[in-house]
Formats: C-alpha cells, sequence, structure tokens
C-alpha cells in the first residue's frame, strides 16, 4: 500500500504514505478486535486505505491545492478519483519502488533500511535487531534515505531498461543482503531469521514476474536462495541452536525447494558470462547432495576458486578452505586458512579448531577459545562451548 501511494504522491512523501497506511491498520486493530476479522481482510484494508487517501488530500492544503489538482486532471469529470490496488499494480509499484531506493543518489546502508521498511513493513526496533544495532540509528538512516528522496525528486515508476542496466546490481545485492542477514542472523536470541529470508525471496520474485527484469542473475540469486531454504528445518534444532551441515538430518531438507532451485538455476543458464549468484547458487546445489564424495567436494572448490577471480571475498576463502580440507586434506587447509589472519572473526576460529581437532588437539582448543571470546550471540557461544567440551571428553585428555 505504501508502493501504490507513493506512486501516487511521488517519492517525496513517504511519511504521507506510511501515515495512511499507520492509520490503516490502526482502523483494522480496532474494528477486527471488536468485529471479528473479515472474510476479505485484504479488500478490507484496501478499501480503509482508499477512503483515508481521500479525506486526508482533501483535508491537507498542500495536496489539495497542487497534487490533487494534479491528480484529477487524468480522471474523467464527476468520477471519484481512482486509487488502484490491484494486484497487478500493487506488484508494479513495488518493483518501482525496489528501484527507486536502490537510486545511486541513496547510501547504500539507507538503500536496505529503506527497503525492509517501505517494501517489507519493518519496524525501526526489528530492522535494528536484524542489524544488531539501535532503532537510533535505523531512524537516521531512514530519514537520511527519505532525504534524499525528496532532493532528488524521484518519481515512483516502471524502470526503464537503462536504469534497470544501471541499478539492478545494487537491486540484487539489497535483496541478497537481507537473505543473508536472516540466514546468517546476527540477532542476540536468533540463529535464523526466516521472516528476513521470506521477504528476500518474496522481492526477488516481483522481479521474476516482470519480462523486464526476469534476468540470468535474477535467477541465480533465487535458485541461491532456494537451496539454502530447502535446509532451514534441518539447520537449527528444537532449542534453537545451529546444527553444523556434516550433522543435519537430510530427511528434513524440503525436496520442492531444491528442485525449485535447480528449475531457477537452469533458467539462470542462459549467459556465457556468470554472476557471483551463479558461482554460489552452484555451490549450494552441491550442498544439497548429503554424500561426502570426491567429486562432489572438487567441483565446490573449483567453483570456490572462480569465484574468488570474479569477487574476492574473506568468507568465500574462508569457506573455500573447508573445502579444501576435503579435498587435499587438514594440513594444507589449514596452511590456506591461516594465510587469511580474520583475528576478528569468530568463524575464522572456529574452522582453524576444526582443521587442528585430531592434528594438534591443543591448538584446536586455543582456537576454539578464541572463537568463545569473539563469539556475540548465545547460539555462537553455545556452540564454541559444546565443541571445547567434546573436544575435552576425549580419550586421553
Amino acid at each position: 500500500m505504501i508502493s501504490v501511494l507513493c506512486s501516487l504522491f511521488g517519492a517525496g512523501h513517504v511519511d504521507e504514505a506510511e501515515d495512511i497506511v499507520s492509520e490503516t491498520f490502526l482502523a483494522a486493530t480496532e474494528s477486527w478486535s471488536a468485529k471479528g476479522v473479515p472474510e476479505n481482510p485484504a479488500g478490507w484494508l484496501y478499501t480503509v486505505a482508499k477512503h483515508k487517501t481521500l479525506n486526508w488530500l482533501k483535508r491537507n492544503d498542500f495536496f489539495q491545492r497542487q497534487l490533487l489538482t494534479d491528480l484529477k486532471r487524468g480522471t474523467p469529470e464527476g468520477e471519484m478519483l481512482e486509487i488502484d490496488l490491484s494486484e497487478r499494480n500493487v506488484s508494479d509499484s513495488q518493483l518501482a519502488m525496489m528501484f527507486t531506493v536502490c537510486h545511486p543518489s541513496i547510501p547504500p546502508e539507507s538503500q536496505v533500511a529503506l527497503a525492509l521498511s517501505l517494501l517489507c513493513g519493518f519496524g525501526a526496533q526489528e530492522i535494528a535487531d536484524a542489524y544488531l544495532t539501535t532503532p537510533t540509528v535505523i531512524y537516521k538512516r531512514l530519514s537520511r534515505g527519505k532525504e534524499k528522496l525528496k532532493e532528488a525528486g524521484l518519481a515512483i515508476r516502471q524502470p526503464t531498461v537503462s536504469e534497470i542496466n544501471d541499478r539492478i546490481d545494487v537491486v540484487l545485492k539489497t535483496i541478497y543482503l537481507l537473505f543473508s542477514e536472516g540466514y546468517f542472523s546476527s540477532s542476540h536470541d536468533m540463529v535464523l531469521r526466516r521472516d528476513l529470508c521470506v521477504e528476500a525471496m518474496r522481492l526477488c520474485y516481483l522481479l521474476l514476474e516482470s519480462p523486464q527484469t526476469d534476468l540470468p542473475a535474477v535467477n541465480a540469486l533465487m535458485a541461491l536462495m532456494c537451496f539454502h531454504a530447502s535446509r532451514f528445518d534441518a539447520r537449527v534444532s528444537e532449542r534453537g541452536e545451529m546444527v553444523l551441515y556434516q550433522e543435519q538430518d537430510e530427511s528434513l531438507w524440503n525436496r520442492e525447494l531444491i528442485e525449485k532451485g535447480e528449475y531457477y538455476l537452469y533458467q539462470a543458464a542462459t549467459v556465457p558470462n556468470l554472476s557471483t549468484y551463479h558461482l554460489e547458487a552452484a555451490i549450494a546445489w552441491w550442498h544439497t547432495h548429503k554424500a561426502d564424495d570426491r567429486e562432489k567436494w572438487e567441483n565446490i572448490l573449483d567453483l570456490y576458486n572462480q569465484l574468488l577471480i570474479l569477487q574476492y571475498s574473506p568468507m568465500a576463502a574462508l569457506n573455500r578452505t573447508y573445502a579444501i580440507a576435503q579435498v587435499k586434506g587438514k594440513p594444507a587447509a589449514i596452511r590456506e586458512a591461516e594465510k587469511l589472519a580474520l583475528t576478528d572473526n569468530h568463524f575464522y576460529y572456529a574452522l582453524l579448531g576444526n582443521l587442528y581437532t585430531g592434528i594438534n588437539d591443543a591448538k584446536a582448543l586455543q582456537h576454539y577459545g578464541s572463537a568463545l571470546q569473539l563469539a556475540h550471540t548465545p547460539a555462537g557461544i553455545a556452540a564454541m562451548e559444546k565443541y571445547i567440551a567434546e573436544l575435552k571428553a576425549l580419550p586421553g585428555r
């Protein structure tokens, strides 16, 4: 609804659109608490939003004098101003909003915050929880982003081919960051934020629904998210603890999502030049095969090598060392891992602890201890304590 109203008012009037939608949901809370949820909740919300928008336009001097006059120009004499909240227009408006908030004039951190707020309906506290910061910081990011929207005087409309080409990388990165934050949650009380992951997949699907943005890289990103999402149920224990890949119950993997991922990966394979999303999706596909044979890990290692050549990432380099251990053995992996020197990252020390186990258990304990000191979530702390306890319990210790 915010996207539709912003398309109507212009990008500079995000606050007004948010106020109208907030009033609509407040009315729903009051009415539904007393009378129960209506048969068609979305239809009820849209009808109330239309009435509140028209009432708001009438009582606001600025809109009455300027915007309403412009809006009525395209409306036949005697007819009420139509606010199109059809499913198609809602999707189109969200797609347009997605490319608007990813305008180059808006700071990257504000782009993600605006996407979460305006497209996903997240409040400042929820965004703050997701990014391990304070609501005050998020309010500043949102305010800065909205101010840039006003300054640029951007119209929220369907992006041109040129705008799609210029901004699609930023749009995909925003969706990728949203999914990654859900998948590797930095929240103090959650290992996995499914709500963030689902919103990322929904936004990606909006891109796939439009012929102009149904691009190979978009399909590759959707494939990547489907493969990761297929293992959600196996990735977290009943007690909310993270379950490592090699310990996951394969029967809990979602085969339907794996098949969808394979479909999107096939759709993505239409270009000679692969994106990072193609390579990450292929790595994730191999992880939907539990068998630990040499072919699997050689393919994963080769894909990581290509990924690092295309775009270097310390975390990708760290993950590559696990594949090296599977193909070339732990000593080779230790040499590669120690070159990275990611001394402020608890995953780095956790991996070294794993690699040194069975080779030099004293060093393994030392690295697990460093990981424990750097871990900042209950799940991370519990995992390190578990590995230390298991290592100390080994015969001969």
